[in-house]
């Protein structure tokens, strides 16, 4: 939607490409290239994915300065840095990175974002095998090697199967991350890879991992909106058009492979463009490259990327409870249909267009999605050997984020997350006919009011219920009105979660790629639900799954307590706290941070170069706070406050506006990370780790971390080998992280 018929973009039509070379390179020429690729990729808004498989785990001999590899973790980091970065002014990054499990660096992998301020700019999924699910259940060893995929291995190593299951499980449950991707389902269940020697090997998928891909390959997306086939929704006459639905399911195949030709010409544009730019060949050969190997990829298979939306809605309009048997089956039902309309719609594309050029029913002979299309109908199957199909695969099931926000139904598979929600609106000092609701820690008033889901005041109207009263209803009214409808008992977190993934299997037999689904879990859950789910997700043939606990990260998604705030917010600000002044040089210069403090520690902080003509602090002060202030035209500023040696009390005012607006800019940002209790020496940690373009910004970033170092309690440990030593035993003393093996400091 972004790209078609836009002639001042020149970008990819495609949602999801996944990159790797055809023979791995462990190399940093390699490593680096892939990075490279995935940046272009990136900037012609295109999410993408791929495996670090092929890179030699921590410690191995490497011939050049640095003796032994460092692993993978760091060449995650840089991927992930190359993502935010291109993730800029209108453009977007979304990348996938992906392991076996297989490989000696799991668990480092699995642990890689257990910090959240590192690898933020992308998802990343463990790839399982079998052997090694049957191994955790029965606790039994599993052995890893590198390469992951060789008879004579150059390492090799037996780990305790179990334990890194629940470690997974555990971080899953913590974080949210590492996704599980089943991936000798995938590649079990996989039509393209009958066609591995053709180049169409699976080896990653893209960043919400509903399409696993093969080096090269890349696909555009299209959903079917389910409610819109329910005739009569939400009565009890609601019933499924299946004749209409079969009907629009041709028309959307036809419409997927006119978009593949359409793709093909943006392709052809991006080529011509970077033939023409005015730089060396050898800075342009890359790119070209790329997008000659992304057009040969699609000239071959001619992917799609079909699937559905709205399937909450279309069950609640029916009757059916989500995640009950009945709606599981007939769910399965319209799946099932979708797909028998869809390879029927390729078949005859095949006989009019001609089939995908590497077509071979010899090689999907033996295929268990062939052979259940070949059981459901027969007859097409016949057709399909005879005439071929004009794609290689194409089915899916994607998140629909964005559109399921423009149709007002739910989104892919899911099910409604609430049906009524509440929302805060800020009350600005002009406004009419409001009231406060709620007022935050710096003053502001908020006005509560409650949003519905689209389809639920559908099902009051047609109910008969007064829906002008929404705006005003009670909650204890509104409350029996949501437990009166189809949605009660249906939502995100009242469903049987592992029926949910029962569900997920059931439908993947329907879908030739892979369904895109997140099991949204209260934030009370036990660890050992996590695990039955990811379990029980292997077990009914789900080809990956990812679960998100309430309140496990904070800032993504709040829960409102009955009776108090919301979790994670911050006690209100009082209008004056404990401050302290911490002075350091910074290169030549001498710095000063205000540091006002809550409980001993770190609430906010205000730094910068100090200016003498603005402010003169003596060297011994008494105490210190800092102080807000309301203004009278209603803005506010920070004052510090001091008695001095001599008992007098002065006060420096504005020191919000003491500093460069770039540096009040980021220190509110940082103050608001203090405020919600993020520990000291993580917040640093997401301090260094800010990638940032300007050098004034990053030696004010140096200065902030500088100041709230001596705030970190002597003793608090931190991951990381010491570099004298090599021990795993470092920790901070007086602000320094020091090693209490050799007593090495990075303080020098």
């Amino acid at each position: 939607m972004t790209g078609i018929g836009n002639n001042f973009q020149v970008a990819s039509l495609s949602n999801c490409f996944v990159i790797g070379h055809k023979h791995p390179a462990d190399s940093y020429g390699g490593i680096f290239r892939i990075d490279e690729e995935q940046v272009q990729l990136m900037k012609r808004r295109g999410g993408v994915g791929h495996d670090l498989s092929h890179i030699r785990p921590t410690g191995s001999p490497v011939l050049n300065s640095a003796l032994t590899s460092t692993g993978i973790v760091p060449f995650m980091e840089r991927y992930s840095n190359s993502t935010r970065e291109v993730a800029q002014d209108g453009r977007r990054g979304a990348l996938m990175l992906t392991l076996s499990i297989k490989h000696p660096d799991a668990e480092r992998f699995i642990d890689a974002k257990v910090d959240t301020g590192k690898v933020t700019g992308a998802n990343v999924s463990i790839k399982i095998d079998d052997d090694f699910m049957r191994a955790a259940i029965d606790g039994k060893p599993y052995v890893q090697q590198f390469p992951i995929v060789s008879d004579h291995p150059m390492y090799r190593q037996e780990i305790d199967a179990r334990r890194l299951w629940n470690k997974i499980i555990h971080n899953a449950w913590k974080s949210a991350e590492p996704g599980v991707l089943f991936w000798d389902t995938v590649l079990r269940e996989s039509i393209p890879d009958c066609y591995a020697d053709e180049g169409f090997t699976t080896v990653s998928t893209n960043p919400c991992g509903e399409i696993p891909l093969c080096p090269y390959d890349s696909c555009r997306l299209l959903a079917v909106n389910l409610l819109s086939y329910v005739e009569h929704p939400f009565t009890p006459q609601a019933r499924f058009d299946f004749d209409l639905f079969r009907a629009h399911v041709d028309k959307a195949m036809r419409m997927m492979d006119d978009i593949i030709d359409l793709e093909l010409e943006k392709v052809e544009q991006i080529i011509h463009k970077i033939a023409n730019d005015p730089e060396d060949q050898d800075i342009r050969r890359v790119e070209l490259s790329l997008w000659e190997k992304i057009r040969a990829m699609a000239l071959k298979g001619r992917r799609t990327g079909l699937g559905i939306t709205a399937e909450g809605d279309m069950l609640a309009a029916l009757g059916l409870r989500y995640g009950t048997p009945e709606a599981i089956d007939f769910a399965v039902e319209v799946q099932k249909t979708l797909a028998l309309s869809a390879y029927r719609a390729s078949v005859r594309m095949a006989r009019e267009r001609g089939a995908f050029p590497v077509y071979d029913a010899r090689k999907e002979a033996a295929n268990p999605m062939i052979l259940r299309i070949k059981e459901a109908d027969p007859e097409l199957y016949d057709e399909m050997v005879q005439y071929g199909r004009r794609n290689i695969a194409m089915l899916t099931i994607a998140p629909t984020g964005t559109t399921s926000l423009m149709s007002q139904t739910t989104s892919g598979i899911e099910p409604v997350f609430r049906p009524v929600y509440k929302r805060r609106r800020k009350i600005n000092p002009s406004d009419q006919d409001t009231h406060v609701d709620y007022v935050d820690e710096t003053g502001e008033k908020f006005q509560e009011y409650n949003v519905y889901h689209h389809n639920f005041v559908k099902w009051l109207d047609v109910n008969g219920y007064d829906t002008s009263r929404l705006d005003s209803i009670p909650d204890e009214e509104l409350k029996e009105w949501v437990e009166a409808s189809p949605y009660h008992g249906a939502t995100a977190n009242d469903i049987d979660w592992v029926a949910k993934v029962r569900m997920q299997g059931a439908i993947q037999k329907w879908v030739d790629h892979s369904i895109s689904v997140t099991v949204n879990l209260p934030n009370n859950v036990s660890e050992e639900l996590v695990a039955d789910v990811y379990r029980t997700a292997w077990e009914c043939g789900c080809k990956g799954v990812t679960v998100y606990r309430d309140g496990c990260r904070s800032g993504v998604l709040i829960e409102k307590k009955k009776g108090g705030e919301p979790e994670g917010h911050p006690l209100k600000r009082p209008r004056s706290i404990p401050a302290d002044i911490v002075r350091f040089k910074n290169g030549n210069e001498d710095w000063i941070a205000f540091v006002g403090l809550q409980d001993g520690r770190p609430y906010e902080i205000f730094t910068g170069k100090i200016e003498e003509d603005a402010m003169y602090i003596p060297r011994k002060i008494d105490k210190g706070y800092i102080i807000k202030v309301r203004e009278e035209d209603g803005s506010k500023r920070y004052d510090f406050q001091y008695v001095d040696r001599y008992g007098y009390t002065n006060t420096i005012g504005g020191i919000s506006r003491l500093f460069d607006e770039e540096f009040w800019n980021y220190a509110k940002l940082i103050s608001g990370v203090l405020r919600h209790g993020m520990p000291i020496e993580k917040t640093v940690s997401l301090i260094e780790s800010l990638h940032l373009n300007s050098e004034s910004i990053n030696t004010w970033k140096t200065g902030v971390c500088r100041a709230l170092k001596q705030y970190i309690r002597n003793g608090t440990k931190s991951k990381g080998k010491c570099p004298s030593c090599g021990q795993e035993n470092m920790a901070y003393q007086n602000g320094c992280l020091t090693c209490m093996s050799c007593g090495y400091s990075k303080c020098g």
